[in-house]
């Protein structure tokens, strides 16, 4: 009955026998898996973890950084605790994981006892970030976006532009100056 995770496998187990253990996966599968390759594999066993409270449901997201990292670690965590089946305590915290080129990577970490639907619980939890995002009119540049737009207006939800936004025009600059002198004759 736990859910457990073994190599690329992720379901709850249905049979244990002498030569091998049956996992049912979140897709309905019944996976068989030897149990000589268990005790060659690591085990991560969600359910223990999440009965203690101390199952940590991580994600990431990359933000530019023209947005502070306090209104990115509020609105994620404003996400979290949206969520159903997240709990308020351990609260739930964001780590700063990379300062790329272009953008930082946060993980949001937030911890649940609820093992068998963390599935739906990511969903949930993806979808509250799109909205606390998309509400605070941010981008989220995940993985990466290297885009030039006509305009480079935002591309969030008309109801989350507000009424007076405006796409920002593009500019482009020319000069009429000449870019190289003119040859001068210098036979005569």
């Amino acid at each position: 009955g736990d859910r457990i995770g073994i190599g690329s496998c992720t379901g709850d187990i249905i049979e244990r026998s002498m030569f091998v253990t049956r996992v049912k996966t979140t897709k309905n599968e019944i996976i068989s898996i030897p149990n000589a390759e268990i005790l060659n594999s690591h085990i991560i066993n969600y359910s223990k973890m999440a009965n203690s409270g101390e199952l940590i449901l991580h994600t990431k997201v990359t933000i530019g950084y023209d947005v502070p990292w306090k209104v990115v670690q509020e609105l994620l965590i404003a996400a979290a605790l949206k969520t159903d089946e997240i709990l308020d305590t351990p609260a739930p915290f964001v780590l700063k994981q990379e300062l790329s080129d272009f953008s930082i990577t946060y993980e949001l970490n937030a911890f649940t006892k609820e093992a068998h639907t963390m599935q739906r619980i990511y969903s949930d939890l993806h979808q509250n970030i799109l909205d606390q995002f998309n509400e605070a009119g941010l981008e989220i540049m995940s993985p990466h976006i290297f885009s030039l737009r006509d305009g480079n207006g935002l591309f969030l939800p008309e109801e989350n532009l507000g009424k007076d936004y405006k796409k920002p025009s593009f500019g482009v600059t020319v000069s009429n100056s000449k870019s190289r002198p003119e040859k001068k004759d210098t036979n005569n």
